[in-house]
């Protein structure tokens, strides 16, 4: 059993899928995967993302503003506590700070990293964490806000050995995408080779970032094995072990418990 811990399945390109998200996740199904956590970026989209995923039990949702979306409705504590208290909704984000493209909205990035937080905290629910070229901001935002106290991961990860171990004592967990399997990416698969198991997670972050070999296609997240299959023979596991292992600390992190009944909340 495999399960892609961050995807966003309303951003699916879904002409070789059928035409519906079912296809994708029934793909999924095939490959081992039974689970996914689909991850918001704007509040704009997020009734529809619930609605369309609704069918679905498998299907965990979160609720947040992504750093770099600056065109929809800003992030407020209230609307991120008042959605985040959906049945199907286990996290909030994802937040944080990009500074690749938007250093000059760093003031304004930090702002809504805080509003995400405070809303966690509130709920008791973990955050989903997006750092790119912030890395000092991000941690010290996370230590100063009381993040530790709901936890979280660390998605995508793009760091080195050094910000995992940060991670780590801030209560964090660190997911590996399918950058991980690029032949550059030896600071990455270094961390992922001496990460506690305990805090380990997979994820495709589809449709974005294929892992090798379908690098530059449409990724999906029925290629959270490929990204699995790699990880676990870095660090000298099994398949099998890895999947046990990284499933287990999703459903630690996320409690996903209620999945099995559709979210009537999310209709409205």
């Amino acid at each position: 059993m495999l399960v892609d811990s961050h995807c966003h399945l309303d951003r699916l390109d879904l002409a070789p899928l059928g035409g519906s998200i079912g296809g994708a996740l029934e793909l999924a199904a095939a490959a081992g995967v039974t689970q996914v956590l689909s991850v918001a970026t704007d509040l704009e989209g997020w009734p529809a993302l619930a609605r369309m995923t609704d069918p679905y039990p498998q299907v965990a949702l979160s609720v947040g503003v992504h750093p770099s979306e600056e065109g929809g409705r800003p992030p407020t504590r209230a609307e991120l506590v008042a959605l985040g208290q959906a049945t199907r909704v286990v996290a909030i984000g994802e937040t944080g700070l990009d500074y690749h493209y938007g250093a000059d909205s760093a003031a304004r990035q930090q702002d809504w990293f805080r509003i995400h937080i405070a809303a966690a905290r509130e709920l008791g629910k973990p955050l989903i964490v997006h750092t790119r070229q912030a890395r000092a901001d991000t941690l010290r935002i996370l230590a100063e806000e009381g993040a530790a106290e709901v936890g979280g991961v660390l998605h995508c990860f793009t760091e080195d050995w050094d910000m995992a171990q940060q991670a780590l004592e801030l209560n964090f967990y660190v997911s590996f995408s399918g950058i991980v399997t690029f032949k550059n990416a030896k600071a990455i698969q270094d961390a992922a080779r001496r990460l506690p198991a305990e805090r380990l997670l997979v994820e495709t972050d589809s449709p974005y970032l294929a892992p090798t070999p379908y690098r530059g296609k449409s990724n999906q997240p029925a290629w959270v094995r490929q990204v699995a299959a790699f990880v676990a023979e870095l660090r000298g596991e099994s398949l099998e072990q890895l999947a046990a292992t990284t499933s287990a600390n999703f459903h630690r992190l996320f409690r996903p418990g209620a999945l099995d009944q559709p979210d009537r909340q999310a209709r409205a």
